[in-house]
C-alpha cells in the first residue's frame, strides 16, 4: 500500500539475504552462460583492493585414477582437466600396480603428470602397497604435506582446504579416533580457520552406497567428520568406490541437515575402473556407475558451485550450488540446491 513502511527488522533481514544471494546468483549465472569454458583469471586494475571475483577459485579432480596396465580411462579424464585452470585434487589411489618410485612416475606421469605442479594429492590405500607409502611421498615431496603423515591444509581463494589421510589402520598414522595425532591436528587447524569456508577431501568415505559395505562405508572416520561438522564445513570429497555419488547435506550420524550439514560427494571416477552401487543410503541424491569424469568446484567467497564433467562421449552430468555456512546469513543457509 502506498506510503506503507516495512518494519526495520524485516528490512535488515532482507538486506542480509540479498547481500548473500547477489554474489551466489552471479556465480550460478556465470557457470550457465560460460557453458564450462575456462576463463582467464581476473586482473587487478591497480586499485590495490581485490574485488570478490578475484577470490573465486577452481578445484577440479577425482580419485582412483591410473591403472598402469590400462591407462585409457585416466587419459580420458586428463583431457578434461587440461581444459580448465585451477588447483587439481587427486583423492587417493592415484596409481595401481606400482610399488616403486619409477613405476609410480612412469604410470602417473603418462596421464595426470602434466598437472603435477598444480596438484594437491591425498593418500589412498593403494599408495600403501609399499608399507610407508614412500614412493608417493618421494614423488610429491612437500606438495603431499609433512613426510609420513599425509594430512595437511592450504588456502584456495577465500576457502580453507583440508586434506585428510583416511587410511586409519596404517600403524604409523596413529588412527583417526579422538585424541589421535591427525584428529588433534584437525581440531587445531579448524580452530585457526573458524571463520573460513571449508572443503575437505580424503580417499575413503563415511557414507557410500557401495555394494560391499565393509569396503564402502568407513565409520572410523566419524570423529573427523564430527570435527568438520562442528566447524561448519561445507563439502567433503572422497573416492575409493569407483563411481559417482552425491549426498544431501547431513550430519555425522547420517541424518539430513539442510541447514548445517556437510555435502559429501564420492568421485572415484578418475579412470581406473567402474564399481556397481547397491541400494542408495539415506540422503543419497545422485548415483552413476558407468562414466569416468572429473568434479569441478567453483569456490566463491559466499558459496560454491559443483559440476561433474564426463569423459568424451558420455552424457551423465550433475551440477548445483551451495552456500558457505560460515559466511552465509542464517536465513540463506537452507536454500542451496541442485540445478
Amino acid at each position: 500500500m502506498l506510503g506503507y513502511r516495512y518494519p526495520e527488522a524485516s528490512m535488515r533481514r532482507w538486506r542480509s539475504v540479498l547481500g548473500f544471494y547477489f554474489p551466489v546468483l552471479g556465480l550460478l549465472l556465470s557457470n550457465l552462460t560460460l557453458g564450462g569454458v575456462p576463463q582467464a583469471g581476473s586482473q587487478s586494475g591497480g586499485s590495490g583492493k581485490p574485488d570478490l571475483a578475484d577470490q573465486t577459485a577452481v578445484l577440479i579432480g577425482a580419485g582412483d585414477i591410473v591403472g598402469c596396465k590400462d591407462p585409457q580411462g585416466a587419459l580420458a579424464t586428463a583431457k578434461l582437466i587440461d581444459r580448465f585452470p585451477g588447483t587439481v585434487f587427486a583423492v587417493g589411489d592415484l596409481v595401481y600396480d606400482a610399488a616403486t618410485l619409477p613405476q609410480f612416475q612412469n604410470c602417473y606421469d603418462a596421464a595426470w603428470g602434466k598437472f603435477k605442479d598444480r596438484t594437491k594429492p591425498a593418500l589412498g590405500n593403494h599408495e600403501y602397497r609399499e608399507r610407508s607409502a614412500a614412493p608417493y611421498f618421494q614423488y610429491w615431496g612437500e606438495q603431499a604435506g609433512p613426510a609420513g603423515k599425509g594430512y595437511y591444509s592450504y588456502e584456495l581463494g577465500a576457502w580453507h582446504v583440508v586434506v585428510l589421510n583416511t587410511n586409519c589402520a596404517v600403524q604409523d598414522l596413529g588412527g583417526c579416533a579422538a585424541g589421535s595425532p591427525q584428529e588433534m591436528w584437525l581440531r587445531q587447524d579448524l580452530h585457526e580457520h573458524r571463520d573460513a569456508c571449508i572443503v575437505a577431501y580424503g580417499h575413503h568415505a563415511l557414507f557410500s552406497s557401495g555394494v560391499f559395505r565393509a569396503h564402502a562405508v568407513h565409520p572410523e572416520l566419524k570423529r573427523l567428520w564430527e570435527d568438520l561438522y562442528a566447524a561448519h564445513a561445507d563439502i567433503i570429497l572422497a573416492g575409493h568406490e569407483h563411481s559417482y555419488e552425491r549426498f544431501a547435506p547431513q550430519d555425522p550420524e547420517g541424518r539430513a541437515d539442510p541447514q548445517h550439514g556437510i555435502r559429501e560427494i564420492v568421485v572415484g571416477t578418475g579412470g581406473r575402473s567402474h564399481d556397481p552401487l547397491g541400494m542408495p543410503l539415506a540422503n543419497s541424491e545422485v548415483q552413476n556407475t558407468d562414466t569416468y569424469g572429473v568434479l569441478k568446484l567453483t569456490l566463491s567467497p559466499h558459496g560454491y558451485a559443483w559440476e561433474f564433467i564426463p569423459e568424451e562421449g558420455k552424457s551423465f552430468r550433475d551440477s548445483g550450488v551451495g552456500v558457505c555456512q560460515n559466511r552465509a546469513p542464517q536465513q540463506a543457509r537452507t536454500n542451496g540446491g541442485t540445478r
